[in-house]
């Protein structure tokens, strides 16, 4: 049966950055197909998506680090594949944002925001990788954003970070397809969180960017959770290098 394909049924899911807004919907959604979740946070703390995961009947894994501090990445996907027994697919989700003209643009924040967005995305599908190669098969989900295909408006590291993390995509795809590991990314347009509230909100950015949106709105985070689960089924194993957007529309505008 055609729906037997989007299972996820004794898989073990690698969600970053899911405490709350996109990570958190994205994990329930993995976790409503069949799979036991993994997240990792800065807090520690991801009550409300343990809560979500378990009352799927999930086992559900919270690890504690920041995904900027090289240090303290080392070791996360040992620690998932040992405590839940295995690890087959990874969404690198975790992300910061920063709004700055690029003349002025603190060096720091622009450092720290690449070491999460792409430093951290790469080294955990390379830790990840060790787990899936024995098995030959294995799903990396990178979050881009439609800034892997614009440039934005004083939001230079971030969109500098998710043309990286589009290339990086397909890069990983091209070495990585032959050994049976999907890579493909999930483009979301403006969604709804608490990060993006602020931008949402604004008197003179939030309506321009909504009469841009063709669908006439935001999205809500659980939008994006039917397309991550497709990707992480066997229903797109022909998928390698894609980068997707889920926009409303924007792109087509």
């Amino acid at each position: 049966m055609i729906l037997d394909l989007f299972k996820l049924d004794g898989r073990v899911a690698f969600v970053t950055g899911a405490g709350r807004g996109i990570g958190q919907a994205l994990a329930w959604g993995l976790a409503q197909a069949g799979a036991d979740v993994a997240t990792v946070t800065r807090s520690g703390n991801s009550a409300e998506t343990r809560r979500l995961v378990e009352s799927c009947g999930r086992r559900f894994l919270d690890l504690k680090a920041d995904l900027g501090k090289p240090e303290e990445r080392k070791g996360l996907a040992a620690r998932v594949n040992a405590e839940l027994g295995r690890l087959d697919i990874l969404v690198n989700n975790a992300g910061v944002t920063g709004r700055h003209p690029p003349e002025s643009y603190p060096l720091d924040a622009w450092r720290y925001l690449q070491e999460v967005h792409v430093h951290a995305a790469f080294e955990l599908a390379v830790q990840c990788s060790e787990f899936m190669f024995p098995r030959g098969r294995g799903k990396v989900i990178n979050l881009g954003s439609i800034m892997c295909f614009e440039g934005g408006l004083n939001v230079t590291a971030y969109a500098a970070a998710k043309h990286a993390i589009a290339g990086l995509t397909k890069s990983l795809a091209t070495s990585w397809a032959p050994r049976g590991i999907n890579v493909n990314c999930i483009c979301p347009g403006y969604i709804e969180t608490e990060m993006s509230g602020v931008l949402q909100h604004d008197p003179v950015r939030g309506p321009q960017i909504l009469d841009r949106i063709p669908i006439g709105r935001w999205a809500s985070p659980d939008e994006l959770a039917g397309l991550c689960v497709y990707l992480a089924s066997d229903a797109s194993n022909y998928m390698h290098g894609s980068i997707i957007p889920i926009d409303g529309g924007w792109l087509a505008r």
